[in-house]
Formats: structure tokens, sequence, C-alpha cells
């Protein structure tokens, strides 16, 4: 920084000077002094306004509200391995997260409302599977709302749905059946965070990057009011933006019943039918890429850019954290890293730090200027006050290699070294010096990065700031002197999921309806206890999802939960299991198991089946298309029997209750995948005893 200064000082002290001598040294004109000292001139002059522009900050120039930056849980099951880490280990990633002036300091945190469907990378549950049965103690997001409460009390909280239980479609695959009925299914969603847990919702969705319902919209801000919840507000569509936009310019009880258009992935642009609505506008989801350093590339320049190019005042990164199976789809497309549990393994990656440079230094209900924009040789730069005569001002010099997110496609554009002069106008003009913090995002020729760093201040002269920006840069200058790049210890070293494993789920009360470490993929399988039971099967796993969700990604017709290391070869899997439904019911135990989340239906392994009507199969695949032996069993409903699939590289084996039923040859492919448990429909089972023994 003291460099860059001296530097800029020094040109301009030479241009002064030189200015200064014309009129005593010019030669007499025409001679070839006269040319030289011309050309030396105009050399001056052109180096100067070719290495940099000016850029006026006035605090009379008032642009938008900004409305923050936050994070998205689900959408799906992307924080499913987060609740399983040990407490010292989970509070770190949190801080991380929420922990204002420590990490990314998140604004608002957005979580899906369960719907018991697939919606990306797993299943989340319903807080009601049945119409007649209310359970807000299911799933993980209502503790990890109050978490980020508990860390940021100022925290926005919002609900999306992206599938819903069957028995609100009556049959059908669509939501919008009863709009009374799925109305009061959200309402009773916010009334549970509220009575249960203390949370109060800030805003609430419509369907994730589904059609939309005009008429619903309507019913449900009529609902919300009458059921005392006017304050929470609805986003629509979290989709695109021309469809919600065009139905309200059309509908003004629409228009007043949506208080922010929110789409996904909008490239940095809004449409000028969301423009001519004169509605707050946010990226409601977006970034979605690999958390490498071109991934907070590509966050940098969103961050600035959705403002600078469209408009909108809040962007919400999906997703918050990646906590689930990195080979399920997306992987490691979070803000951070957290799906080692088992070794308590984390990693904090750049687009945390990129997060800081505008959520430490900026708050909801601050104002942009103005006077934000693009940098003449690429880049951007937007600035913000309180109104209190507080100013950050956020740059980002994002190359087009360096910065391209999963989607949409990036047009190309160039970025090189240059030299910007902001000059502070009006209360700005009475500023002394900025703090300033820096990152520079590393090469992929193997240049390391640097996050977050405090600079010493930089000094303001007549109003202006000058600034020597480089490639891939991003500058905070703000008078907020509370930034702090925070930090835990070094957690532990990476280490795969354990070879031996054993879960016989005897937890009376578990802190969560789910079993550590499973991740289901159709079907919701929970902790269970089985009050009549007294031998060794009080504590169990169920599955209890027995109608078809309506869909969001493709559910399988089976139910499957994943669990253990992708990289598994050979492994003995053994589980006791017990079919509820008489005559038709089934379950199974899998090993190499190769595919998860929206293309679960298509998952190939080694299934071993178990029928109600006493017989047993092998498959190679989830959907029993590919049957390897179907024989009897002698096996039933409402009993317990122990399978064991044995699986290595010369052969396979399956047994009942210790008896070898069948012996195959040696299993090509999948080579290698995860172990599972499921159902062969939406139906209650139950599962114990779990037991793994593998390797790769």
């Amino acid at each position: 920084m003291a460099v860059c200064e001296a530097r800029v000082r020094r040109q301009a002290a030479e241009g002064r000077l030189l200015l200064a001598l014309l009129p005593l040294l010019w030669p007499a004109p025409g001679s070839t002094a006269s040319a030289s000292l011309l050309r030396l001139f105009d050399r001056h002059v052109a180096r100067w306004h070719r290495d940099s522009a000016a850029y006026a900050l006035d605090d009379a120039g008032l642009g938008r509200v900004f409305d923050g930056v936050g994070g998205l849980s689900g959408g799906g099951a992307t924080s499913r391995l987060l609740v399983n880490y040990p407490e010292t280990y989970r509070s770190e990633i949190l801080d991380y997260l929420f922990k204002p002036n420590f990490g990314a300091s998140l604004h608002i945190l957005k979580v899906e409302i369960g719907g018991d469907g697939q919606t990306t990378d797993g299943t989340e549950p319903s807080h009601m599977h049945y119409a007649n049965k209310e359970n807000y103690f299911l799933g993980y997001e209502w503790w990890l709302m109050k978490e980020a409460k508990k860390r940021n009390p100022n925290i926005k909280l919002i609900g999306l749905p992206w599938s819903f239980p069957g028995w609100l479609g009556e049959g059908e695959n669509w939501p919008y059946v009863n709009l009374q009925n799925t109305a009061m299914y959200i309402i009773s969603w916010i009334w549970g965070a509220k009575r249960h847990h203390n949370l109060d919702i800030d805003y609430i969705g419509i369907w994730n990057e589904r059609a939309f319902d005009s008429q619903y919209i309507k019913v449900l801000r009529k609902t919300l009011d009458q059921s005392g919840l006017e304050r929470v507000k609805i986003i629509a569509s979290d989709f695109l933006w021309r469809p919600i936009s065009l139905a309200m310019l059309k509908d003004p009880e629409l228009m007043e019943a949506v208080h922010i258009i929110g789409a996904h992935y909008p490239g940095t642009f809004t449409a000028p039918e969301a423009l001519k609505t004169n509605k707050i506008l946010w990226s409601s989801e977006d970034y979605s890429t690999f958390n490498n350093e071109e991934g907070g590339g590509c966050w940098a320049r969103i961050l600035n850019q959705n403002y600078v190019n469209g408009y909108m005042t809040a962007t919400i990164a999906w997703n918050l954290v990646a906590s689930y199976y990195p080979q399920l789809p997306f992987g490691r497309d979070g803000l951070m890293t957290a799906q080692e549990p088992w070794s308590g393994h984390y990693t904090v990656q750049s687009p945390i730090w990129i997060t800081a440079h505008t959520t430490q230094f900026a708050q909801p209900g601050w104002r942009y200027l103005k006077a934000a924009g693009h940098l003449h040789k690429g880049g951007s730069y937007v600035a913000l006050t309180d109104g209190l005569n507080n100013l950050t001002i956020i740059i980002e010099t994002m190359s087009h290699e360096h910065s391209k997110c999963i989607r949409p496609p990036l047009p190309f554009f160039t970025v090189s070294d240059q030299i910007a002069n902001f000059s502070l106008n009006g209360a700005f003009k009475e500023l002394k010096m900025l703090q300033v913090w820096y990152s520079k995002l590393g090469s992929k020729t193997g240049n390391s990065s640097v996050l977050f760093k405090q600079l010493p201040p930089v000094k303001i002269t007549n109003g202006i700031v000058t600034l020597k920006l480089g490639i891939d840069e991003v500058y905070s200058l703000t008078t907020i002197t509370t930034g702090q790049k925070g930090s835990h210890p070094i957690p532990p070293k990476s280490q795969p999921f354990p070879s031996s494993y054993k879960d016989d789920f005897n937890i009376c009360n578990p802190p969560f309806s789910e079993a550590p470490n499973f991740a289901d993929q159709t079907g919701v399988f929970e902790c269970f206890t089985n009050t009549e039971e007294k031998g060794d099967h009080t504590f169990t796993l169920r599955q209890v999802i027995t109608q078809r969700p309506i869909t969001w990604s493709a559910d399988a017709d089976q139910t499957i939960s994943i669990i253990g290391d992708y990289n598994w070869k050979n492994l003995v899997i053994t589980c006791d299991v017990y079919i509820e439904t008489p005559h038709f019911g089934s379950v199974f135990i899998a090993g190499r198991v190769n595919k998860g989340g929206g293309i679960i239906r298509s998952a190939k392994g080694i299934f071993f089946w178990i029928f109600a009507d006493g017989t047993y199969q092998i498959t190679k695949d989830l959907a029993r298309s590919v049957i390897m032996k179907d024989d009897y069993a002698n096996v039933t409903a409402g009993k317990w029997y122990t399978l064991n699939l044995n699986i290595n590289k010369f052969s396979v084996s399956a047994a009942i209750d210790g008896v070898v039923l069948w012996t195959g040859g040696k299993f090509f492919y999948p080579q290698n995948g995860w172990a599972a448990i499921g159902t062969g429909s939406f139906e209650f089972a139950q599962f114990d005893n779990f037991h793994i023994e593998a390797e790769n």
C-alpha cells in the first residue's frame, strides 16, 4: 500500500513540476527541443490517463437499502453431517459461519422446509409426515437456526419448501390442489418455529424453482395476516425474474402480497419487468460453485456485481456449508467444508473470507451509494453508508478465468492492473483515513492466496483515496474498526470413514431424529422407540414415509439411506431387519452403491432383499431391474431377521440368521460405493444393530 501511494504521488508530483516549468523552459516553437519536450509531456499525460481513473463517492447520492449476505442450508440435506460433529468442532464451524466479526458473519440464514422428498443431496423430514400428526423436532434445521441466532440475534431467517408431504397433493404430485391446506401447512411450520424453538421467521417462500400459483400466493398472504403473522414477508418466486414480475404487473393484489422478488442464478442481471415493479430484488440463491479459489472468485464478483448490474440488495449462497458425502451431487459447493464428523476435520475455504469483506463492514439497513459501478480496466466497486458518516467501499478485480460460477455461463471479459482514485465528497470529505482489508486469490500456477489480511490504514489526501489494483484482488476500505479474521485451533487431520463401524441405535432420547452419518436419499429414517418391545430391539431406526412425497427431484420408488466411504470395495454388512407390512413389504441391505442425490433412481450396487411373501433377491440395482438371484427364504413380516452381505474381490455371499442362501462369483461393476439400507416401497420398516467391516 505504501509503495503504491508513493508511486502515485511521485507521478503526480512529476506532472505538476512539468506543468510549472513549461512557461519558463519551453524552447522556441518549431525547434527540435520543442518537439521533444512536447512528446515527453504527451507521454506523461497519456500514461496517467491510461493507468488511472477517478470515481466520485457522495453521501447525497443514495441508492437502494442493503439487505445482507446469506447462506442456504437445504435443497437438500446439505448440512446433514454437520450435526454429527463432536461439539467443540461443531461450534467452531458455526462460529466461522455466523459469529459477527469473526468469519463469514452472515446476515441471513435460509433453510429448507423439509418435505420428505429428495431435493439434491438427500431428503429432509417434514414436520407433518401425515395430515393428522405434527412434530417440530424432526431434522436439524431448527437446531441450525437456533445456533445462528445464538451467535447473531439479528440474523434474518427464511423458510422455503422444495418438496411437500404426499398427503397435501390428494393423489396428485402438485402442492396447489388445496390452496388453504398448503398455506396452513406452511403457517404451522412458522408457528412451530416460534412456539417450540422461540424462532421468529422473517420471510417465507413459495416452491423452490418450480411453478408458482398466483392465487396460492394471495391465499398465503391472507392466511398469514389472519394468523397474526403480518410481519412475515413473502419472497417469490425463487426461480426466474420474468414470470413472477409479469404476473405482479398485471395483478395489483399479487403485487401487494409479494414483498421481495427473488431469482436464482441471475448472472448479476435483472429483467426490466422486475425493475418495473419497484420491489426489493434479491438473488435468493446463487454461487453453487466448488469452493476452491475459482469459487472464491465467483463469489467475490457476484457479491459486488449483483448490485452493480442488477440492483439486487441481498445475495444468498447455496450452500451454507458442504456437509454431505463429497461424491453426492455438487460436492464441496459450500462456503466452507465440513464432511468428516468421524474425524472432526473441516476446512475454512476462501468464500468464507470473501464474504467477510462485505459482511463485517456493512449491515442490513445500510444504503448503497448510487456511485457503484465497473472499474475502467475491469472489476467493480460498491460503496455503502449507515447514514452516520460511516463508509465502506468494496472493490473486486476478478479475472474471467478466476471467477466462473457453475451457472450461468460467463461472457468473456478482461481485467488488468490499474490505478483507481476515489474522490470522497459531501460528509465523506472530512474523513482522514480508512481501514484496509485485502485478499488476493492464488492462481492455477501455484501462487498461494492472501485471504482477508488487514493492511495499514490508507490516508485520505484532499478527499482522494488512491489505490493500485492488481488482478484477482478484493479490497475493503472502511471506517469500521471492528473487523477481525477469527481463528480456532487447527482441526484434526482428515481421516476416511471408519472401516469398522457399528450402531445399535440404543439412545432413548437422541439429540436429532436421524441416526449419525446415515444420509437418506429417498424416504426418511428416524430413531424409533418400540414401547411394547421388551427384548433387544427397543430402540431402532425406522423408515417412516408411507406415501410418495410431492417430489422436487427424482425420488426413487424405493426408500434408501446411504452411509460410509464411497471408496469401499470389499465389505461385510450385517443388520437386523423387521418388515412391518404383511404380504407386500420388503427390506434390503446393500454395498457398493454408486449413486445418490437427484440420480438415486439409477443407483447400482449389490442389493440383498427379503420380502414378506417369503422370498429373497440379489440385484445389481436399486430398481431391481437386474436380478442375479430370486428364491425362497422362509421369511415373513412381523419378525426380526439378521441379514449378512459379504462382498470381496473374489465373490459375494448373502445369509439370513447365519445361514448362507447364495454365493456368487466376482462382481465387476460397480467396483466401489457406499453401504445402504432401505425398503422396497414407501412403507414402515425397522433396522437395528447395523455393523460394517470394510476395506478399500
